[in-house]
């Protein structure tokens, strides 16, 4: 070989290897949820590994797929924006948030999909409080984080729905941020000063079984009817350098969603297996089996917080649809 010969061939070398760097995808995956039936599908992507078992058809190979539990929105964007995770799921109002502060910037966050509708209860084991006007400067209703997560602002859509426009955060200082496990706990215990908790299923549906314990409000009958409650969220960055990956993931929560709707019986046993709550599999199948319970990809409702964040100020960015909020990738379903 001459030696011009041999120059093109370390060039052309040169040029593979640099072309297999910048395309080359992450080896690990770090993804969140949080507590609850809600995170059903996460939980069955995570235990079924079927990131891992698209991304091989994929032909990324074996990836290390990392779970971490995160107590509120609020960490889980924190984390997102540090690098330290690479899929957030949590509920709309802190997933918009963080679409909001990044839009058209190098860190811009976008929705990956919806997991699911279901109502969220505020319950009580104050007996002088009937609605949310009965609570006084002594009540303290857990949440998962003030302000910021999706109960605070079903919250302050409710006070300003009951005290009018400019009143949202009439009952803020009332809120307390703590996990729904705690939470629970404390409001069982009868003890403390947790005297209201603001929660999910299987949480809400557990308290109720004590006849002290009443619920207050509704999110549904705030937001007029079924609404997303938690959605998957990621950076357009990780997005546009982990293609494969990013599909895998969807085919992964396309197939526990799939497996969850098939057969309830089986995603009640499997929740109880993984979750290791004290409930039976009736308990958990008739939260599977409630019509207003849906584990769907397609956002219920979505704007309706978008627009009440952005009229009271807590975000400065207003979508003009639901699909301004999310990735190309599931704008063909009929969400709102």
């Amino acid at each position: 070989m001459s030696l011009k010969s041999f120059s093109r061939f370390i060039a052309a070398l040169a040029l593979l290897s640099a072309g297999s760097v910048v395309h080359a995808e992450k080896a690990e995956l770090r993804l969140a949820q949080q507590y609850g039936i809600s995170y059903l599908p996460l939980m069955v992507v995570e235990h079924k590994r079927l990131i891992e078992k698209h991304a091989a058809a994929e032909g990324l190979g074996d990836i290390r797929v990392c779970w971490s539990k995160f107590a509120g929105g609020n960490v889980m964007n924190d984390a997102l924006l540090s690098g330290s995770l690479d899929f957030a799921a949590a509920g709309v109002a802190p997933a918009t948030t963080l679409w909001a502060k990044t839009r058209g910037t190098p860190s811009e966050v976008r929705l990956v999909s919806a997991t699911g509708s279901m109502p969220m209860l505020l319950n009580t084991r104050n007996p002088d409080v009937h609605s949310i006007k009965d609570f006084t400067e002594k009540d303290r209703i857990a949440l998962p984080a003030v302000k910021v997560s999706i109960q605070a602002v079903t919250l302050q859509m409710a006070a300003e729905k009951l005290y009018g426009e400019g009143n949202h955060n009439k009952l803020d200082a009332n809120t307390v941020t703590l996990a729904h496990p705690d939470a629970q706990a404390a409001l069982l215990s009868g003890r403390g000063e947790i005297s209201a908790h603001f929660t999910t299923p299987p949480f809400q549906y557990q308290q109720l079984e004590n006849r002290d314990i009443r619920t207050v409000l509704n999110s549904y009958d705030v937001l007029g009817g079924s609404t997303t409650l938690n959605v998957v969220y990621t950076t357009a960055k990780f997005r546009d350098e982990n293609p494969k990956t990013y599909k895998a993931f969807l085919a992964a929560l396309e197939e526990a969603i799939a497996f969850i709707n098939s057969d309830k019986k089986a995603a009640a046993e499997f929740y109880l297996r993984y979750s290791k709550d004290k409930d039976t599999v009736e308990d958990i199948l008739a939260i599977l089996d409630d019509p207003q319970v849906e584990f769907t990809r397609t956002p219920k409702n979505i704007t309706r917080y978008a627009d009440f964040m952005f009229r009271i100020g807590s975000i400065k960015q207003k979508p003009t649809s639901w699909k301004d909020l999310f990735f190309a990738d599931i704008h063909h379903l009929a969400g709102s």
